[in-house]
């Protein structure tokens, strides 16, 4: 598959059409994965972090998240719910899942997605919010509908789940066709961002995509964000080229030492964006400072000078 490209997005919008009001996250990570052996996929670990908890880094935002599976440890806290019975397929996973949403747009989401980021979400969100369709769906390289990289009016959801249990009776086994074929769909082609894992040769394209040379910074702050626990979106190149000035015009050791000066101080002035980057230009202007005195001319002090 061509994993060439990175997704994009538009801040998102609420139900109601303006800025705020939020939506809800359900992902169904139940699956039996047969493909990986019967293996715990959501458990697999891409770039040192389980998939589910990728998945659930990009919906961050979500006033609720709701996982569709037996209960585990997880980066971010979540809401669990199950289908019932269990293994009941995607619909029931999903009936399962938004009996514990309220807003009135769900981001739907497996939970083997390890591209996908916080600005794909934003983008499906910001989609739907300016048409009238009832889902906004990412397309993979074949063209090919991703009906778990999509949001959707909950309503438009609720709808159809109802009509299908009103057909059939039950919603155990019936595949998620049944459901989507009924709504008005608007596509987004992402090849990237909808690049799932069903197999072991999936997994190894998505480790090994992330260290290439254009990803792997990113990546490695987004882990380590997401270790820590830590919810902010700094601006890396500026961290960056204070450690280079610091390594350059101080002494190579200067660089890391300077960066955690830089995020202590940020910490004490509130820990936002704003104070980041002002504490890394203060570093930032004093290592120049330092450095401009190794070029600077000493006056020429001798007695016959001048």
């Amino acid at each position: 598959m061509d994993l060439a490209g990175a997704p994009s997005g538009d801040p998102a919008r609420d139900p109601s059409g303006g800025p705020g009001a939020g939506y809800d996250a359900v992902v169904l990570a139940g699956g039996a994965a047969r493909r990986l052996g019967g293996a715990d996929k959501p458990g697999v670990r891409v770039g040192g972090r389980a998939l589910l908890d990728r998945v659930l880094a990009a919906c961050a935002d979500a006033r609720t998240t709701v996982v569709v599976a037996a209960p585990r440890p997880t980066a971010r806290p979540v809401i669990w719910a199950r289908e019932e019975p269990p293994g009941g397929g995607p619909l029931a996973a999903l009936d399962a899942g938004l009996r514990h949403t309220t807003a009135g747009h769900v981001v739907l989401l497996s939970a083997d997605l390890p591209f996908l980021g916080r600005r794909t979400v934003e983008g499906l969100l910001a989609s739907l919010g300016r048409g009238s369709a009832d889902g906004v769906v990412l397309t993979d390289s074949d063209g090919r509908d991703q009906p778990l990289v999509a949001a959707y009016r909950t309503a438009s959801l609720r709808r159809e789940l109802t009509a299908l249990t009103g057909r059939h009776g039950a919603l155990t086994g019936l595949p998620l066709r049944r459901l989507t074929g009924a709504l008005r769909l608007t596509r987004i082609p992402d090849p990237v961002a909808s690049f799932d894992c069903d197999t072991w040769d999936d997994i190894a394209t998505a480790r090994a995509r992330i260290r290439e040379h254009g990803h792997v910074l990113d990546e490695w702050i987004s882990a380590v964000k997401d270790e820590l626990g830590i919810d902010l979106d700094v601006d890396t190149d500026v961290l960056l080229d204070l450690a280079r000035d610091a390594a350059h015009g101080v002494a190579r050791p200067a660089a890391p030492l300077t960066t955690f000066l830089v995020g202590y101080a940020a910490a004490r002035a509130g820990g936002d964006r704003e104070a980041v980057a002002e504490a890394a230009r203060k570093a930032e202007a004093l290592a120049r400072r330092w450095a401009d005195e190794d070029t600077e001319n000493a006056p020429d002090t001798r007695p016959d000078a001048g």
